[in-house]
């Protein structure tokens, strides 16, 4: 699905945009995807919900936009000059985000899904993890042309060990997160 936000030239967009996705996704962890309307975004964001429909022409078109763009779920995509520190960056960021109360509901809500065949959370689960995982592309790049990683490597399974480790264990088992965490397993993935 296009993301009509994303084929616009920079600085065009709702002025309220920041303040629309924060109230999706606020919505998202409060309500669930079923609960999630455009009107009450509209009316806690200060907008009109044409505003909304003229951007984004349905739900699923605005969740996506707000789980993409929200400042709130950036992350830094480090350098630290080594795949290793890289990836203890990431690992830590994506603890943080599973950590912090405001974006832990939302990554819990995310996952929740709704169980029908035509799951629309799910599609935009997928399309989220697939955004990030773009994103991290240099991570791997610039591993591969520093000769740390095999040119045929799988940057996805490696993001997939590190980070599924993290969500395993924060929303999952509900579990904490020990202060080396992320060292640990990005240490038990990498070879050596």
């Amino acid at each position: 699905m296009p993301d009509p936000i994303v084929n616009r030239r920079p600085g065009k967009g709702p002025r309220a945009a920041e303040a629309i996705f924060d109230n999706t996704l606020r919505h998202l962890a409060e309500r669930g995807y079923t609960g999630l309307t455009i009107e009450a975004v509209a009316q806690d964001s200060g907008v009109n919900k044409t505003t909304i429909y003229r951007w984004w022409p349905s739900k699923p078109a605005l969740l996506r936009a707000a789980l993409i763009h929200a400042r709130v779920l950036d992350i830094g995509i480090p350098d630290t000059g080594s795949l290793r520190g890289d990836l203890i960056a990431l690992t830590e960021q994506i603890i943080d985000l599973l950590t912090n109360g405001r974006t832990e509901p939302v990554a819990r809500a995310m996952t929740s899904g709704t169980g029908l065949p035509d799951d629309e959370l799910a599609a935009l689960t997928r399309d989220f993890f697939a955004d990030r995982f773009s994103r991290e592309q240099p991570v791997f790049a610039r591993a591969t042309a520093r000769g740390e990683l095999a040119e045929d490597a799988d940057p996805m399974l490696l993001l997939d060990l590190t980070a599924g480790a993290v969500w395993m264990r924060v929303l999952l088992r509900r579990e904490p997160v020990p202060p080396d965490f992320a060292r640990d397993v990005v240490d038990a993935v990498l070879p050596r």
